[in-house]
C-alpha cells in the first residue's frame, strides 16, 4: 500500500490534471454541475454493480471515476468563488468530528445503535426539522423505503422484534389479496406498496439490504434467461416458437450451472 505522502501526491496530481483539462479540453471546459449530474448517478450505479460482483479491480476503477466527479464539481465551485476542494474536505472533516462525540468528545456509547441514535439527535440540533430531511427525494423507491425506515429507527420509532415485523408483512399480504379480489386498481396498488414497504422493513431486521438482494436476483434471472436464449439459438428456434415446457427444460439446466 502507498504511504500517506504518496497518497497526497497522487491526489495533488489529480487536482493538477483537472485544472489542465478545465483550461484546455473543449469538452471539460463546457461542463456544468447540471451536465455532470446524470453522469455522476451513472458512475454511482456502476460502482454498485462492481461491489455486488465483488470485482475489486472494477471497484478501484469506479472509485476513481467518482473521485474525478467530486474534484470536477469542486473545480467548478472554485471558478464561481463559492467553494473549492479544501472547503469540501474541511466540511466533511468538521461534520465527522461533530457527529462523533464518542470519539472526539466525552459522550459514551455502548454499541452501533447508540451511535446511530446520537447521529440523528445531532442532526436535529443542527437545525433540521425532521429526521427524514436527509433522505433524497430522487432516490429509487426501494432504496428510499430502506433509508426512511433506518432513519426513524434511529430515533426509536421501530419494532421490538423481527417476529412483529413478519406479522405486519402477513397482515399486509392479507389486505393486498382482499383488494385484488375487489378489483380496485388504486387500492391494489396502495396495498402492494404496503407489502413492499413491510418486506423492506423485515429485511432490515434480518440485516439484509433489500436493494442488494433484489439486484442479485435480477442478475441471477438475467444469466439464466440468457442461457435459455443461447440454447434456443443453438437449436435455430426462436423463443416465441418454443413452448413453456421446452423453455423450462433449459431453465432448469441454467439453475444447475
Amino acid at each position: 500500500m502507498n504511504t500517506r505522502d504518496q497518497q497526497l501526491k497522487s491526489f495533488n496530481r489529480l487536482l493538477t490534471i483537472m485544472n489542465e483539462l478545465r483550461e484546455q479540453c473543449p469538452w471539460d471546459k463546457k461542463q456544468t454541475m447540471e451536465s455532470l449530474r446524470h453522469l455522476t448517478i451513472e458512475e454511482t450505479y456502476e460502482l454498485g454493480d462492481a461491489i455486488l460482483d465483488n470485482d475489486l479491480g472494477e471497484i478501484k476503477k469506479e472509485l476513481g471515476d467518482l473521485l474525478l466527479h467530486i474534484v470536477f464539481y469542486a473545480k467548478i465551485g472554485s471558478e464561481t468563488q463559492d467553494f473549492d476542494i479544501a472547503d469540501v474536505c474541511n466540511g466533511i472533516c468538521d461534520k465527522l468530528i461533530d457527529r462523533h462525540p464518542h470519539i472526539y468528545g466525552d459522550i459514551e456509547v455502548k454499541d452501533e445503535e447508540d451511535v446511530k441514535r446520537n447521529w440523528e439527535k445531532l442532526k436535529l440540533k443542527e437545525g433540521k426539522t425532521s429526521v427524514l430531511e436527509g433522505v433524497p427525494k430522487s432516490l429509487p423507491a426501494l432504496v428510499k423505503a430502506n433509508r426512511i425506515q433506518d432513519k426513524v429507527a434511529g430515533v426509536g420509532f421501530d419494532w421490538e422484534a423481527p417476529s412483529q415485523v413478519w406479522e405486519k408483512v402477513e397482515e399486509e399480504l392479507k389486505e393486498f389479496k382482499a383488494e385484488v379480489k375487489s378489483g380496485n386498481k388504486d387500492a391494489i396498488e396502495n396495498e402492494f406498496g404496503d407489502v413492499l414497504f413491510s418486506m423492506v422493513n423485515y429485511a432490515r431486521f434480518l440485516n439484509i439490504n433489500p436493494e442488494n438482494a433484489l439486484e442479485r436476483t435480477n442478475k441471477k434471472f438475467s444469466k439464466r434467461f440468457q442461457y435459455l436464449e443461447s440454447k434456443a439459438k443453438s437449436l435455430n428456434k426462436p423463443l416465441k416458437e418454443m413452448t413453456l415446457a421446452e423453455m423450462d427444460v433449459f431453465w432448469e439446466e441454467a439453475k444447475q450451472l
